[in-house]
């Protein structure tokens, strides 16, 4: 017997944005590993026809589209509805970094983007999933934030602002949407993904050396943790921002 069929399925249904690679799929692996069902959302319609594929077609959807389009967060959702029949997790992880320099010299507009892209967008599908399925039947979501979001992120600050809004936002579901849905988030470090590559790219021995755990990240941590914090070990935690830094944080204000 195979590994894949020896999952059992968890009769659960998850409905991750942009997931087609990086942290998003290394959550999608997590998932599915253990049972759910998955709706992954990308821009890419090539990119996402191979995670599903990788992922398993059998388990898996993919829904194309930019995440900040409302009638792509509708039709990502009907979709999932359609094929599964309820959509029980939101993982939020869909953002963008468009810009990398000092926040004086910052564009306005590509601030807005940022904004955009990694905040609105996870409030319009919190709101599409609540009124489709979570409100009536409960269920977890999980925003992907950045240690960026918690502390001072030098040349990243577009996106540090609006990983702060996301931390804003959990607690803001989760007081709203509390009993029936838990709401928290996930602040990871610098993880190896092609979306963080200019962080580490060429250096990546001295960027992981700062990290008492002594690596940078990789997307399965970030699965795991979005795997609890939408499990039933959790369900005492809401409105919760989990730091996953490899203890980076612990080196705070030491010379």
């Amino acid at each position: 017997m195979t590994a894949e069929a020896e999952v059992r399925d968890s009769g659960k249904v998850a409905l991750i944005t942009g997931a087609s690679r990086g942290i998003g799929y290394g959550v999608a692996e997590a998932l599915v590993a253990r049972g759910d069902r998955v709706c992954i959302t990308g821009r890419n319609e090539d990119a996402l026809k191979e995670a599903v594929e990788a992922l398993g077609a059998d388990r898996v959807i993919g829904v194309a589209g930019k995440a900040h389009d409302e009638a792509h967060q509708a039709i990502a959702v009907e979709r999932t509805m359609e094929a599964f029949g309820r959509v029980d997790f939101l993982i939020n992880n869909a953002g963008t970094n468009p810009v990398f320099g000092p926040i004086a010299e910052l564009d306005l507009g590509v601030a807005r983007k940022t904004y955009e892209t990694n905040v609105i967008s996870a409030l319009g599908f919190a709101q599409q999933t609540w009124k489709a399925w979570q409100k009536e039947n409960g269920g977890a979501i999980v925003n992907i934030a950045s240690v960026a979001g918690i502390s001072a992120s030098p040349f990243i600050g577009a996106y540090g602002m609006s990983k702060a809004a996301m931390v804003n936002l959990t607690l803001q579901l989760a007081h709203e949407f509390a009993p029936g849905v838990r709401v928290n988030a996930i602040a990871p470090a610098v993880v190896k993904t092609k979306f963080a590559q200019a962080l580490y790219e060429g250096r990546e021995a001295e960027a992981a050396a700062a990290y008492p755990l002594g690596r940078l990240g990789v997307p399965a941590d970030i699965g795991g943790a979005a795997a609890f914090l939408t499990s039933d070990q959790s369900d005492w935690i809401t409105g919760q921002t989990l730091v996953v830094d490899g203890g980076i944080f612990l080196n705070a204000g030491v010379g």
